[in-house]
């Protein structure tokens, strides 16, 4: 999949809505909450995959991100958009499914 934004459109967009740190990231996939949500027909979620991937892309210094990562950064920022503009749950967004499919790709909707 190739994105039609330019590098520094995804960029920049991914700065903004990619709001979890590489340690934070590791930290809540290792965890039963993130294990829970999304689809996986191999025992992993696509969101959870996605959520290694996102960690080594934080790790790399943006001069040397290859095609495919700059490709994941697009999906990745565009997956978020159309998460939070379906609007989470009411009740419990600290808890929710919404919540955890979110912190998967990256962005974490009760951060500031």
């Amino acid at each position: 999949m190739s994105s039609s934004k330019s590098h520094e459109q995804i960029w920049d967009e991914w700065k903004d809505l990619v709001n979890m740190q590489p340690a934070e990231l590791e930290d809540w996939l290792d965890t039963e909450e993130s294990k829970s949500v999304g689809d996986s027909d191999d025992g992993e979620s696509t969101g959870h995959k996605s959520g290694r991937r996102i960690v080594k892309i934080k790790r790399t210094n943006k001069d040397d991100l290859s095609d495919d990562q700059w490709d994941h950064m697009g999906k990745v920022v565009g997956y978020i958009k159309r998460h939070l503009s379906q609007g989470g749950p009411e009740d419990d967004v600290k808890d929710s499914s919404w919540r955890y499919s979110l912190m998967n790709w990256g962005h974490d909707p009760l951060k500031d």
